[in-house]
């Protein structure tokens, strides 16, 4: 038992990063249609984050049919505080559907205070307004 345990613990070193890395679902968005009262399938949905005054991408993702895109930070990565930005590239779905829109796409800026904080981001979309809020 003595020979074993530090292979024990020098294997669990091996799969530490694994470990601490941001969990799936850090990281969701979901999107409701007002007007029809559907989901979009499809919709393309950028992260970025704030470094200094630039943004730095992080993921991108579409909509599943629920619209809904589960876990949009990447996994490998730890979700560390700071500013983000999720666009949701609505221009493509009101086109798709031969609606006009006002909004071709919709930045949401957010601040994250606790690494890997678990963050849900709801999207209300119309063809000229939306809404949105921290979710859970």
């Amino acid at each position: 038992m003595k020979k074993t345990l530090p292979l024990l613990a020098l294997a669990s070193l091996a799969f530490a990063p694994v470990a601490f890395s941001a969990p799936v679902g850090t990281l969701s968005v979901h999107i409701l249609d007002q007007q029809t009262g559907t989901p979009p399938p499809g919709v393309t949905v950028t992260l970025e984050k704030q470094q200094q005054d630039t943004w730095t991408p992080l993921a991108s993702g579409k909509t599943d049919q629920d619209g809904r895109i589960k876990s949009l930070y990447p996994a490998d990565q730890d979700m560390q505080p700071g500013v983000y930005k999720v666009t949701f590239n609505t221009a493509n779905y009101f086109h798709a559907n031969k609606l006009e829109s006002f909004f071709p796409e919709i930045p949401v800026l957010f601040t994250v205070t606790r690494t890997n904080e678990k963050l849900h981001i709801p999207l209300l979309l119309s063809q000229y307004g939306y809404s949105t809020y921290k979710g859970s």
